[in-house]
């Protein structure tokens, strides 16, 4: 289990430096605080592993149709999802959280090649497990 937190906290740290650096290129997003920037940071994430997923699934007739591009899209609304949940955090529209969102990712895979060097080491594993799945 503890094997996993680096890796976490590495990836935890990455989104809150590209929401940072975003906050300072994009003039309608904007965190009140450190601990808002923290917050969305960790809400993101959570977000993009338990949401994103649904959404992508819901919308799979529209993501083929648009050749993927409506997946920029759910990504915008992944923020202006987290931005709805947290106080501190806000988006003035929709086209800034779509800028923001290309932005943020592209940053997060730039950083994450230098700090992460593709090592396994680094990345978060899931537990294997002898369950079966139906």
């Amino acid at each position: 289990m503890l094997h996993n937190l680096t890796p976490f906290l590495i990836h935890w740290g990455i989104t809150a430096l590209s929401l940072w650096a975003a906050s300072h290129l994009f003039k309608g997003l904007r965190f009140d605080n450190t601990s808002s920037l923290l917050i969305s940071a960790l809400l993101l994430g959570f977000a993009n592993a338990i949401v994103k997923p649904l959404l992508i699934l819901l919308t799979l007739p529209l993501t083929l149709l648009t050749f993927g591009l409506f997946l920029l899209v759910i990504n915008a609304l992944m923020i202006m999802l987290v931005a709805s949940l947290v106080k501190g955090f806000k988006v003035s529209s929709f086209w800034t959280a779509f800028f923001a969102s290309i932005f943020i990712a592209l940053l997060s895979v730039f950083i994450g090649s230098f700090i992460t060097d593709g090592s396994p080491d680094n990345a978060i594993q899931m537990p294997q497990g002898a369950g079966t799945w139906l």
